[in-house]
């Protein structure tokens, strides 16, 4: 149920658009492609071969993944698609 000036679904719609906006975002993000290195790019450590059997491209050791993903930043969560009225409520 929508009020005012707006149609009925379109907070489920402002909703859904934002959903498929993150999943595009998340789908574009670069994956590992092409040949696995043997050794990290970044700390020169071997790389064993069960990780770069399972992940396909991969460059960077397991201790140097995940201090890359702890360095990661979450975006802030605001829909800007909505108006000011309807982020108030």
């Amino acid at each position: 149920m929508a009020g005012g000036w707006a149609r009925d679904g379109a907070v489920n719609e402002q909703i859904e658009a934002s959903v498929n906006d993150e999943l595009q975002r998340l789908k574009a993000r670069a994956q590992p492609t092409g040949e696995s290195l043997t050794h990290c790019a970044e700390c020169d450590e071997p790389i064993p071969e069960a990780r770069r059997a399972a992940i396909p491209g991969v460059k960077l050791c397991i201790d140097c993944m995940q201090e890359r993903d702890s360095a990661y930043q979450m975006r802030s969560g605001i829909n800007r698609r909505g108006s000011k009225d309807s982020q108030l409520k």
